[in-house]
């Protein structure tokens, strides 16, 4: 018998295996009482990792850690050595893009600033931006990269890719489709310039840590939109604030350095920033989603198989 440790048990659509036990840890400081016991690991959202850290420890038997999201930086740490990480990749990817493509809309025709005049009670009319004609460079192109181009179908615009590992273009065939030149990081000097739209969905690592800095910004064309659907960690907030007070370019965040921003900080009040609480996978199927991934993760656990969507030395 396989003792695991889940967030909630599982809804009838992902029955976990029989030869699996399971317990629940909601991520507090009272466990259960299997921690003799227990393999593996499914972590809450929002365990502050010093607490994760001090509970996976604590852990004899733990041979895995399971995400129940994509990105693992604030798990990472936590993670005794030894033990696998694996993240929940693919579990939130539709939701994610969702988002993207909503604040590419709502921020280029002007929808935050509609709604602020609809609460006053003022009848603001505007000229905005339209999405076609666009130029966007996806910076990430991984699962949720290629999300948000298929949800942008359509919409006429033109689309760069870019990711850590440069792709060349495939022509398909009978048994893959066709898939578009993925550009490496070191074209963005080259790509940057010619983009109305800058998408961010790279993973925190450490060639990526900052890497929306000041020279980044620069190189962006005039009243270009910042789009941030990845981690806070990947932009220089002030380098960022410097070119929003400016005017000079525009963003939309759904994540931010330091998070959850405090009360007071001014990001806040930034003149051309569309901000969002890190709501990008918070939609109401999520918890089905991620389940939909890690429970079969479990079950080749228990099995003896080999695991999906391991982060490996080169993070994810």
């Amino acid at each position: 018998m396989t003792t695991v440790w889940l967030p909630s048990l599982p809804g009838p659509a992902n029955p976990l295996p029989a030869d699996v036990k399971a317990d629940i840890w909601a991520g507090g400081e009272d466990v259960p009482g299997s921690a003799a016991d227990v393999e593996l690991v499914v972590v809450p959202s929002g365990v502050p990792t010093e607490l994760l850290r001090r509970i996976l420890h604590a852990l004899p038997r733990l041979k895995v850690v399971q995400l129940v999201s994509a990105g693992a930086d604030h798990v990472l740490p936590a993670v005794p050595s030894g033990v696998t990480l694996c993240n929940a990749r693919g579990a939130h990817t539709a939701a994610t893009a969702e988002w993207a493509v909503g604040a590419i809309v709502a921020a280029l025709r002007q929808f935050p600033r509609f709604a602020l005049a609809q609460r006053d009670g003022r009848w603001d009319a505007a000229y905005s931006d339209s999405v076609a004609g666009q130029h966007v460079l996806i910076v990430g192109y991984g699962s949720i990269g290629e999300a948000v181009e298929r949800r942008l179908a359509g919409w006429e615009v033109t689309i760069d890719r870019v990711a850590r590992t440069a792709r060349p273009a495939s022509p398909g065939s009978r048994e893959a489709p066709a898939t578009p030149p993925v550009h490496g990081l070191d074209r963005l000097p080259a790509l940057l310039p010619a983009a109305d739209v800058v998408v961010m969905l790279v993973p925190v690592v450490a060639e990526t840590r900052n890497m929306v800095d000041a020279a980044f910004l620069a190189a962006m064309r005039d009243g270009a939109l910042l789009v941030n659907a990845a981690r806070g960690a990947i932009v220089d907030t002030g380098a960022l604030l410097a070119e929003l007070t400016t005017g000079r370019l525009r963003a939309a965040l759904d994540v931010t350095d330091p998070e959850p921003l405090p009360l007071g900080h001014p990001l806040w009040s930034a003149p051309g920033l569309f901000l969002t609480p890190h709501v990008g996978g918070a939609v109401r199927e999520a918890r089905d989603r991620a389940y939909e991934v890690v429970i079969p993760q479990i079950a080749r656990f228990a099995a003896g198989q080999p695991l999906l969507n391991v982060i490996g030395p080169r993070g994810y």
